[in-house]
Parts: C-alpha cells; structure tokens; sequence
C-alpha cells in the first residue's frame, strides 16, 4: 500500500465499509487522497469506485438503506460527526457527475446560483464572481456575449464546462468527478482533460473514470478497485508501468473486465 508520506493529505479514509439493504459495496477500504492533486479511481463496473466517490460528500445519506462504519476525515474532521453541516460539506466537496445538468435558466444564473444562495447578491460581486468561475472552467470566451442565454443553447461539452463553473464559484476545496466526459465527443473530453490538470493548482480533484488512458493522462495518484475492495493504490505511473499485483496487471491490460 502506498502512503504517499511526502504529500500533505485532503481525505483520509480509514477502515471504511458500506453496504446498500445488507449488500456490501465497499469492503474494510482504507486510504489517503492527497491535497492538490488528481487521484483516480478505476475498476470494472459495480466495484464500487462511484460509491466510494459519493461517500467523500455524503451523497450515500440521500439512501435509506445505507449502513457504514469506519471514518472519513477531511481536514482533522471525520466528516460523519453528529456536528457536522452537510449543506456546507457539500459546499466544500462539490460533486460533478456523468451528464451534465445546467439548470433551466440563463449561464449567468446558472454560475450565480449558489453564490445567491450563500446571501450574496450585489451585482458587481456577482459579475466577478461568475467572469472568475468561467474564466477558470475555460468557457470565459466562448460564452461572455451570451452570458444571459439559456444554459440549454450550449453544447454538451460546453454544458459539463458550465457545470464545474458553477461549483467552482461557491470555492470548493475539493471537485469530485463521476465520468464527467464519459458522454463527451473526443474534442470537448480534451478539453475537460486539460481543465483537470490546471484546476489541481488550487484544488483537490478526484475523478472516477473507465478509461484507463484517461486516468493515466490526468491523474496523480490511482487506485485500483475490485469488488467493493482497494486492490492496489499507487502514483499513477507505477501503477500503469510497473502494478505490484498480478490483479492490477490483469486488469489494465485487459485480461479482465
């Protein structure tokens, strides 16, 4: 297992298990996620790569069925302390998933939302605010003389763009992200790609992909899931170039789905 004992840590996941109605899908997981930079999380489907992905903002609570133990620290805080504030944890982790989902109004609003909700509300604050997050989600020039057009009107690349602006205006400390170009043309996931690599200057961004070639572009750090269990965890370019488990090797070189 890897420590990572030279990066300062953002997540520290200690012993962690989780399971939907009684069915295990995160199995005894424990691991450290590093400030400021990539980690991926690869594995075949149902490995629970996206459920680990949700329990780092506590999106697991929106089910009913979900039992846990072990602890998930973000900052010395175990993140499922009675005292915690989830609204602002989930300010702080903000969550990107596969398809884009820009609300029904215009980009400006779109950027604007949860600014406006945290009671800001003058228009030049707003005006810096949303020129800032757009300027930081690379959509600033494709956007700026139509910023009061309906989200709708933009492409499905530019959409996803849109949608990390607008967590990105509300200062998270971390952006979680569910296949974001998955569903995206090769030109537009290009895009999304170098937006990863400049956003980890400030944040801390853990990204879940099936595509290996893509984590291995992108990403810091990846770990390996099977099974609900962390197989293998490691800088990305050992663990793509030289895996220290034969499971790992099978799997990225495609003996394994």
């Amino acid at each position: 297992m890897t420590d990572f004992t030279s990066e300062a840590s953002c997540f520290e996941v200690e012993g962690l298990s989780l399971a939907y109605d009684g069915k295990p899908a995160l199995r005894d997981l424990t691991l450290r996620i590093p400030r400021q930079r990539v980690t991926a999380f690869i594995g075949p489907s149902g490995c629970g790569k996206s459920t680990l992905l949700r329990v780092l903002n506590r999106l697991h609570d929106l089910n009913e069925d979900v039992s846990r133990q072990g602890r998930v620290v973000l900052a010395g805080q175990d993140i499922h302390a009675p005292d915690v504030d989830v609204a602002e944890l989930r300010r702080r982790v903000g969550m990107v998933f596969q398809t884009p989902n820009p609300f029904p109004m215009s980009i400006y609003d779109n950027v604007a939302f949860g600014v406006r909700l945290q009671g800001i509300k003058r228009k030049r604050v707003l005006d810096e605010i949303v020129e800032w997050s757009l300027e930081s989600a690379a959509l600033w020039d494709e956007v700026k003389d139509r910023l009061h057009s309906s989200a709708w009107t933009l492409s499905g690349g530019q959409q996803q763009r849109l949608v990390i602006a607008r967590t990105l205006a509300v200062q998270p400390e971390v952006l979680l992200l569910d296949e974001p170009a998955s569903a995206l043309d090769p030109i537009s996931t290009l895009k999304i790609e170098e937006l990863i690599r400049s956003l980890k200057s400030r944040l801390t961004l853990v990204l879940v992909t099936h595509n290996m070639q893509q984590a291995a572009r992108v990403s810091d750090y990846t770990a390996f899931l099977q099974d609900g269990e962390l197989i293998e965890y490691a800088a990305t370019d050992n663990l793509f170039t030289n895996p220290r488990l034969r499971r790992t090797e099978n799997y990225i070189t495609g003996r394994m789905s």
